[in-house]
């Protein structure tokens, strides 16, 4: 009995130090094993594929280049790539609002902040942005209207099938990015440009990551399979001023 008494305050610090340490718990729940669905959950550390910029810091950033006289082709490429920006933004709110998947939310926030991105270029250099740039589903653009209604179209077949119609908005952007990059020499648009392509990658990452929690596979449509593999097959690279 004496014995017991002496070890009693022994056991309750052990008691207190197990409940106050971070992580302990006094009753452990057994591991769950994860359930089938058609709504992919959103993996721990998604968000780090949504790559954000935000527009005040850039605009204040890119001061430090010089504004140059653009040419006609970076003048049509920068309206271009604000309306692309806004295709993809508008494509992930409707695959949202018909799935309720996470994932279109947090890139489609995403894809806000990219396409004001492209807005202080647009602003920088005294562009007329689109007249439809505030109309969700509308763009001055023909070849983007038509992709957005081919997008549409696809992507509410099946959750899979938005899956697959997001990824396709990515490879596209990235191969066009690429393009308006060879014919910009300007540091600032370069800049801009290389931000959101790193974008782009990413979010292509999550959405392919996503098909694959449901044991589908996506097969590239615009970008090489050597350019395709090379992203996923690569860890996320943070968006960010440097």
């Amino acid at each position: 009995m004496t014995q017991r008494i002496a070890l009693l305050p022994l056991v309750l610090i052990i008691c207190l130090v197990a409940v106050m340490s971070p992580g302990c718990t006094t009753d452990q729940q057994p591991a769950t094993e994860p359930t089938a669905t058609v709504e992919p959950t959103v993996p721990a550390g998604e968000d780090s594929y949504a790559t954000v910029l935000e527009p005040g810091t850039l605009a204040s950033f890119i001061d430090r280049y010089p504004v140059g006289t653009l040419s006609a082709e970076e003048e049509s490429d920068i309206l271009f790539m604000q309306e692309e920006e806004k295709l993809a933004r508008d494509v992930y709110a409707v695959f949202y609002e018909t799935w309720g998947m996470q994932v279109f939310r947090n890139i489609g926030n995403a894809e806000q902040t990219h396409m004001d991105s492209v807005s202080v270029l647009v602003e920088r250099y005294g562009l007329e942005p689109s007249s439809r740039i505030n109309i969700p589903g509308e763009f001055a653009n023909a070849e983007l209207q038509a992709l957005y209604d081919s997008l549409i179209d696809s992507g509410l077949q099946s959750p899979q099938d938005a899956l697959r119609s997001a990824a396709l908005v990515e490879e596209t952007d990235i191969v066009d990015l690429q393009d308006a990059l060879s014919r910009t020499d300007k540091a600032d648009i370069g800049y801009v440009y290389e931000n959101l392509m790193r974008g782009s990658e990413n979010h292509l990452r999550a959405f392919v990551r996503n098909l694959e929690q449901q044991g589908e596979s996506y097969t590239p449509k615009v970008l090489t399979e050597d350019e395709y593999e090379e992203i996923v097959s690569t860890p996320v690279r943070p968006g960010g001023f440097t």
